[in-house]
């Protein structure tokens, strides 16, 4: 009698675990994957023109596409090129612009904005170098539509190089420019000591 009372048990048990299982089971369903969708540049029947991809929504603004400072993102204000940097210089944004430069500039442009990279040593057409009085004068925001938007044979960066480092890389032009002539009277006198006298 007892064994059989434990043997209806266990099959009891067995039944309510199937149950639990057919019920976990069913809820593991792909509903992301299943779901009705258009796929990526596919021909649709949905709308008139036959096209599945649809230009965004007027007044809607994509995820991290909100540039509301037009000194930050397009280096004017006003319509005009902007001559200031839309946010401070500091030591961390002089080392990114480096590192930035000599990411995407320097194959043509040289380590020491010269002109004469190593790409232009390959036989490719020469960029002016930044030391020249046009460029020395040229405003930040002149270097800021470059790098966004090309100019002759360079090509624009904007896809590749964010507003942010773009700016920064400008503030690494510029320190490269104020190297290139500076004076020993520039150098702080602790910096001085410490370069070789040739240098001084």
């Amino acid at each position: 009698m007892k064994s059989n009372t434990k043997s209806q048990r266990g099959r009891r048990g067995l039944v309510w675990l199937a149950l639990a299982a057919v019920v976990w089971l069913g809820a593991c369903r792909q509903d992301m994957f299943d779901q009705p969708r258009t796929r990526p540049l596919r021909r649709s029947e949905f709308f008139g023109d036959g096209r599945s991809a649809r230009p965004p929504v007027a007044g809607s603004v994509a995820r991290g596409q909100l540039h509301d400072d037009p000194h930050l993102y397009t280096g004017r204000v006003n319509g005009a090129l902007v001559t200031t940097f839309p946010f401070p210089v500091s030591r961390e944004v002089l080392e990114r612009g480096h590192e930035r430069y000599n990411i995407f500039c320097a194959p043509c442009h040289d380590r020491v904005g010269n002109g004469n990279g190593m790409v232009v040593r390959r036989g490719f057409r020469a960029p002016p170098s930044f030391h020249i009085d046009r460029l020395r004068a040229a405003p930040a925001g002149h270097y800021f539509d470059v790098i966004t938007n090309g100019f002759g044979a360079m090509p624009d960066y904007a896809a590749q190089i964010p507003a942010h480092d773009r700016w920064a890389i400008i503030a690494y032009i510029r320190a490269l420019q104020l190297s290139q002539r500076a004076a020993p009277a520039d150098v702080p006198t602790d910096v001085l000591k410490q370069l070789p006298e040739a240098a001084q």
